[in-house]
């Protein structure tokens, strides 16, 4: 003890992305203190402490020796170091021509599109362009049918179509860039920004609508502007301010998730109201252009968009559509691109990084746009800001769908696994929701088996001296560490069932993670086990401790 205070053991403290191999499991100290908070934040907050334990040199392979520190630092480095930081696992990745060479990838990609052949031959369908992502790569595309009928022109990864609401996403972006510079509040009343929006409230007490209802679906406005979708005569800007008295919304905020193409209207006109760019021009500069989208424009006639086609009619036949400009409802479904720039949009969406160059938004706004804000009434789907929220085979999957006159598209994002899907089609009766589906659960689920690494379990087998009985000084309450096949589980002794297991998952050096498929107690916090010699061993979970027991 150099300074004279307690001292308690810790194993293998983590700092940052470096281990640090301290203290075995006795010290041949007698005694502990836990400090409190205060003292715990005290000493983690020290920068220069923090620098000599690390030492300025990578420790990350070193061997672990066998050291005693002061108790205060201790139970700081234990509590506060993240949670989150991944299990310490012998992994190894595969490369991402592995990936993609994978024989089960290659089996999926076979099946799907044996599967896809036969829709397109018996539905009559022009054409579908699909693209599998994961993480940072286009791990597979293909084009089926054709981009033109007519003229036998061969679909692929680099046709064009119109994305329809799939620009919503890029909306909800523009909106949260504009939030990071502090020039907006998803709080905010949108007449705030936006004087011209006088629309009439469902009931007269409804209050106002915010930028952030706008975003979740959850303002109650009305689904459209105009009869846009009969004339192909869609509102421009200045005709959108001028009708905005005439709307009413049809239910007060926050009663009920109800999709709506006019609030996404709404925001691009806040964009430009902001920013002063046309609401083209900003979404070029600021995600566009980042994101290296080389073949994305906004409302533009473009020679390789794909021919676009109406539904199949009882002849057989189908009519080939006209180009449509969305004007000033561009933000809502205006948005032209390509599977392969797709591919690139999706993988933004895994990425973790402050906001600067490719990353248009830093991590903290991605997790707001991707955060469930509004279910629909089955509560199998929803809205976060932009992005939709489905559920199938008991997995949540975050994208967007999207109609446009011959065009229907889908993205699809599994965000545990960084998988994500790309479906566009050129005509109206293709269903791509349901051929995304197909794609993610063949393809996509191949594709994320064949990207985790292979773990070798991490193991000590000194570990198994934890296994026990730990009684709560809370109410008496026993809490069994039971230890399987390498694997310490916790299992309550008023558990109904076996099965109600809750994994310590290993961070390193005898420190583990709470894991369990909900949310409560103390799970994703750091456990562990304070043997100091002189009184009963505790079991931590979080902050909260148990002492261990011979018997229930």
């Amino acid at each position: 003890m150099p300074d004279g205070k307690p001292s308690i053991c810790l194993i293998g403290v983590e700092v940052g992305h470096q281990r640090i191999h301290h203290a075995g499991p006795h010290c041949g100290q007698s005694g502990a203190g836990f400090p409190p908070r205060a003292h715990v934040a005290k000493a983690f907050d020290n920068a220069s402490l923090h620098r000599r334990l690390i030492g300025g040199t990578d420790v990350q392979h070193r061997n672990a020796s066998r050291h005693c520190m002061p108790a205060a630092l201790a139970l700081a480095l234990m509590l506060l170091v993240p949670a989150a930081l991944p299990a310490q696992t012998a992994d190894s990745a595969p490369a991402a021509a592995d990936i993609a060479a994978n024989p089960d990838v290659a089996a999926a990609e076979r099946l799907f599109s044996s599967w896809l052949d036969a829709q397109i031959a018996y539905r009559g369908l022009p054409g579908v362009a699909v693209g599998v992502v994961y993480d940072q790569q286009l791990v597979w595309s293909k084009g089926f049918g054709f981009a033109d009928v007519q003229e036998k022109r061969p679909m692929t990864a680099q046709t064009r179509f119109r994305i329809a609401s799939n620009s919503k996403l890029f909306a909800a972006i523009a909106i949260l860039q504009l939030r990071e510079a502090g020039k907006l509040r998803l709080d905010d009343p949108v007449v705030k920004h936006l004087p011209s929006f006088t629309m009439k409230p469902a009931r007269p007490d409804d209050g106002p609508i915010t930028i952030e209802q706008l975003l979740s679906h959850s303002a109650g406005l009305q689904r459209e502007a105009s009869d846009h979708w009969s004339s192909f005569d869609f509102p421009s800007e200045a005709e959108l301010i001028k009708l905005m008295p005439d709307r009413q919304a049809a239910f007060p905020p926050q009663t009920r998730w109800k999709y709506s193409n006019l609030t996404f209207a709404v925001a691009g006109q806040l964009v430009e109201k902001i920013t002063g760019q046309r609401w083209a021009d900003y979404v070029q500069a600021n995600i566009v252009k980042p994101l290296g989208l080389t073949a994305t424009s906004i409302d533009k006639p473009d020679p390789m968009l794909a021919t676009p086609y109406g539904i199949r009619k009882a002849d057989g036949q189908r009519r080939i559509m006209p180009f449509v400009d969305a004007k000033g409802m561009a933000s809502a479904t205006g948005v032209t691109s390509t599977v392969d720039d797709l591919a690139k949009f999706v993988s933004s969406q895994f990425r973790r990084a402050p906001m600067r160059g490719a990353e248009i938004l830093s991590a903290g706004s991605w997790r707001e746009l991707l955060r469930v804000r509004s279910v629909d009434e089955t509560w199998q789907s929803g809205s976060g800001l932009g992005f939709d929220h489905s559920r199938f085979k008991d997995r949540t999957y975050v994208g967007h769908g999207g109609g446009y006159p011959g065009n229907t598209t889908q993205t699809l994002v599994q965000l545990d696994d960084k998988v994500g899907v790309i479906v566009l089609t050129n005509t109206n009766d293709s269903n791509p929701s349901d051929i995304a589906r197909q794609l993610i659960t063949t393809v996509g689920d191949a594709v994320a088996k064949a990207a985790k690494p292979t773990k070798s379990p991490l193991w000590d087998q000194s570990w198994t001296r934890f296994a026990g009985l730990y009684r709560s000084p809370y109410d008496d309450g026993i809490t069994q560490v039971v230890l399987l096949n390498k694997q310490l589980v916790l299992l309550a002794a008023s558990a109904s069932a076996a099965e109600t297991k809750t994994v310590l998952e290993p961070l390193g050096e005898g420190r583990f993670r709470l894991m369990a498929p909900t949310g409560g107690g103390a799970v994703g916090e750091v456990v562990l086990f304070d043997e100091t010699p002189g009184r009963p061993a505790r079991l931590y979970l979080g902050d909260t401790w148990s002492e261990r027991v011979n018997a229930f």
